[in-house]
């Protein structure tokens, strides 16, 4: 592959912008230099950033991980590319034994073969979770914790799930996240009606993040914290819906002005609906009615999921003024590779990785999606 220079006053890398020039050679970053002789593209103040990390999404252009169909997972694959999202986690929801480990298979053998954003590992979303909070799981396939169910869906999916997400309050947590932790899977906290010791103790037991905070989880009282308290208590990371239906921006602003923004991960827990039409779909088992922007049970109107780009909720928490460009960029890429310990591998610019990147304008608008260096999507305004 030739030799791809690119030139702009605003590379996003770990700790800083630089202004420069990105050096990309068969299909890897190798050079970050402030000078460069050759033939290039000015990209003047365009942002060329890291391609963004979604830790947790569904869906996207009418399929969805649990229906377990063959190709399934490229289609949502290649359409993330149009959201500037280069890495991603497939996410389950509460469902059979049989279906998730069925969803897991089907994941584990195609993810190696997809064309597009490219599977980081999976994120099961259930089902060891409470009814109060239940959202649009279903409560019905809703248990306590089980080792051994997990072994063997990971079995099943070849050794790929990465995080899963539980209710402190359950029975047995406390070992269950012991040992998911030491099979390298990472455990999240949602769905939960947890007083704030509750969630505390399993933190304590190695959990590290708060699934969509504020949403599907015991709020803060000044006399019982709960979920939302034990996160602000933390050092946790948590996840963000900021799409505009799911937390208003003053609440997005008041978790990563005391979080912190390097703790802040957006992601956007799109359903099959996103890239779509409005109109009738399905989040596994469940009938979803998509107008106005959101996503929400047909069954008590609860949202369900998103139809959110990950791009737009970072063009979102920027313009919302919550939010530096630099912030909003990192809390898409480096923070969400971070809270999954794959900062290594995604979500930073550095000489040596996989050329995957994009381009934002100066108002955060995503122009190109770069896959290992070759441009796989490229906006037309």
């Amino acid at each position: 592959m030739a030799k791809t220079v690119f030139k702009s006053n605003r590379i996003v890398l770990r700790d800083r912008l630089f202004s420069g020039f990105l050096i990309i050679e068969d299909g890897k970053i190798c050079g970050i230099e402030k000078e460069y002789d050759g033939e290039f593209e000015d990209l003047g103040d365009k942002f060329i950033a890291p391609g963004l990390f979604d830790t947790h999404i569904h869906g996207f252009k009418n399929k969805d991980v649990m229906f377990a169909e063959e190709g399934a997972l490229n289609v949502i694959s290649e359409g993330l590319l149009e959201n500037g999202v280069t890495s991603f986690l497939p996410t389950t929801l509460t469902a059979s034994t049989e279906a998730t480990g069925k969803a897991c298979e089907v994941i584990g053998n195609e993810y190696k073969d997809v064309k597009g954003a490219k599977v980081r590992g999976i994120f099961l979303e259930g089902p060891y979770f409470t009814e109060k909070y239940k959202g649009a799981q279903n409560y019905a396939y809703m248990k306590d914790p089980s080792v051994e169910e997990v072994e063997n869906w990971n079995e099943l999916s070849g050794g790929i799930i990465k995080k899963i997400a539980i209710a402190p309050e359950r029975e047995g947590t406390e070992e269950f996240t012991k040992k998911m932790v030491d099979m390298g899977i990472h455990v999240a906290l949602g769905h939960s009606d947890a007083t704030c010791e509750e969630a505390k103790s399993v933190l304590a037991s190695g959990a590290n993040i708060f699934v969509h905070l504020f949403n599907g989880m015991s709020g803060l009282h000044h006399r019982e914290p709960g979920m939302v308290g034990a996160a602000f208590d933390s050092d946790s990371y948590a996840e963000l819906i900021c799409d505009g239906h799911h937390i208003n921006p003053t609440a997005a602003k008041i978790a990563m002005d005391h979080k912190g923004r390097d703790r802040i991960a957006l992601i956007t827990d799109c359903m099959m609906a996103g890239g779509m039409a409005d109109g009738e779909y399905m989040l596994g088992e469940l009938p979803v009615i998509v107008k106005d922007g959101a996503a929400r049970l047909v069954d008590g109107g609860s949202l369900a999921g998103s139809i959110l780009r990950l791009n737009q909720g970072v063009q979102n928490v920027y313009d919302w003024k919550i939010a530096s460009a630099f912030e909003a960029i990192q809390m898409a890429s480096l923070v969400p590779a971070e809270s999954m310990g794959m900062d290594d591998i995604c979500g930073v610019i550095d000489v040596g990785r996989e050329a995957d990147f994009v381009v934002f304008d100066e108002d955060l608008n995503l122009e190109r999606t770069y896959l290992d260096g070759i441009l796989r999507y490229e906006a037309w305004f």
